[in-house]
């Protein structure tokens, strides 16, 4: 009769703790869209996550993105190889704000599915789950079909541990990271992190060099390291006339170029975001409807 009990016991302990695990997460449906957004458990130490489908992806055309021919040309080449089956890098795409980091890599993502359609699907993870980005490769690790995981605006500030699983990831840990997964991100900083942080760091250590060096190294994980830099007078000009002309919006050349410097003065700059959302403005105030 002890014996009896003492094994209902043991079963009900048992049975109680499976309850209280975590299930195991559910392989994701990668053909369901050509695009996803990362959802990591929570709270995070559970491990697992979901990826929840995007209908419709909001990009431009790769043709016209203005002023970026050369870094137009590198990660496009790059994607396709990668959607392609052969050999590609993680790229990081820094520089001046505005200038087209995140509209090209959801461009050449467009581009590649273009040329091989269904091929390459496009996962965003956002800046504050670049921690999770260990529990999303376990989840990808055995697909067949291959995924471009996009971080924008990437960063770390003073105390932020979270580059150590980026770090983890892009150089492959002990299990490698998976031959389907590529990593592409966009920062406006060199390093991905504040000047001031790595400078403090310097100043403090008793080796600057290798005080900043972890941190600093981040960057060198990529394979491409691609800068983005301000756009001058003429690029912009090419960026106004080619959205023009994409868009059928009525307006002579001297009139348009008018306009549009006079949206540049009041944003204080030119970028590729600026002569965007001029467009916007002007297409309203034309009546013509622009579809992204």
């Amino acid at each position: 009769m002890d014996t009896r009990r003492l094994m209902e016991a043991v079963t009900r302990i048992t049975e109680a703790v499976e309850r209280l695990a975590p299930p195991p997460p559910r392989r994701p449906d990668l053909g369901a869209a050509e695009g996803f957004v990362w959802h990591p458990a929570t709270p995070p130490a559970t491990g697992g996550g979901r990826l929840e489908p995007v209908t419709r992806i909001s990009r431009v055309d790769i043709g016209l993105l203005q002023g970026i021919e050369r870094q137009k040309g590198i990660i496009l080449e790059n994607t396709l190889r990668f959607a392609r089956g052969l050999p590609a890098n993680n790229a990081m795409l820094w520089g001046a704000r505005g200038m087209g980091k995140s509209s090209l890599v959801k461009a050449a993502h467009a581009a590649a599915n273009a040329a091989d359609p269904g091929s390459l699907a496009l996962i965003e993870i956002h800046r504050e789950d670049i921690g999770s980005l260990p529990d999303l490769l376990r989840l990808l690790r055995g697909e067949t079909r291959r995924c471009l995981i996009f971080c924008d605006d990437l960063s770390f500030e003073r105390e932020d541990a979270d580059y150590k699983a980026l770090k983890s990831v892009l150089d492959g840990g002990i299990e490698g990271r998976p031959e389907t997964v590529l990593f592409y991100a966009t920062s406006n900083r060199r390093h991905l992190m504040p000047r001031d942080m790595i400078e403090n760091e310097r100043s403090t250590a008793i080796n600057p060099s290798e005080a900043t060096e972890e941190k600093v190294s981040l960057s060198d994980r990529f394979g491409l390291w691609i800068g983005f830099h301000n756009c001058d007078q003429d690029t912009y000009f090419a960026m106004i006339e080619g959205y023009a002309g994409a868009f059928g919006l009525d307006l002579s050349h001297e009139k348009l170029r008018a306009a549009a410097v006079e949206w540049s003065v009041t944003r204080g700059g030119r970028s590729g975001r600026v002569a965007w959302q001029f467009i916007q403005d002007l297409a309203g105030r034309l009546g013509v409807p622009v579809q992204a």
